[in-house]
């Protein structure tokens, strides 16, 4: 892909993942190694006043990780940060999406915009990540 190409206001291919399960939480805890009960444990997730367990936050921004590295090589990756919005729960199927909202010809660089968002159309996370045009 020629990103020099690209204008102000184009959208990244956008995904949808599968619906977040108990599996896919269990899973993540071993890739991760992020074991927190709170997303695996529905006892605990109720003493703490949830009604469920829910996703970790990293599995989103994972999530958007891969619409980015799904769009470009990582090598071109500069910067990726989110803002984590609200809770994902089990159930939700998340759509990953991005645009672009800045072309910078002198440094080289897109930034964009990326969010991740249930079937709701509620955000989850919101972010921005800064890509170079050439590797």
């Amino acid at each position: 892909m020629n990103l020099n190409a690209i204008a102000v206001g184009d959208e990244l291919p956008s995904f949808t993942t599968d619906p977040v399960n108990r599996t896919t939480l269990a899973l993540y805890c071993g890739a991760s190694g992020d074991h927190n009960p709170i997303h695996v444990d529905i006892d605990f997730a109720k003493k703490a006043g949830m009604p469920d367990v829910f996703a970790h936050g990293m599995l989103s921004m994972a999530y958007l990780g891969r619409l980015l590295t799904n769009w470009v090589a990582q090598e071109r990756l500069r910067s990726y940060s989110v803002r984590f919005a609200a809770i994902t729960q089990l159930g939700d199927a998340i759509t990953c999406s991005g645009r672009v909202l800045e072309k910078d010809e002198a440094a080289g660089t897109l930034r964009l915009e990326i969010t991740t968002r249930n079937q709701a159309g509620e955000i989850k996370l919101s972010g921005e990540a800064v890509v170079a045009l050439d590797a």
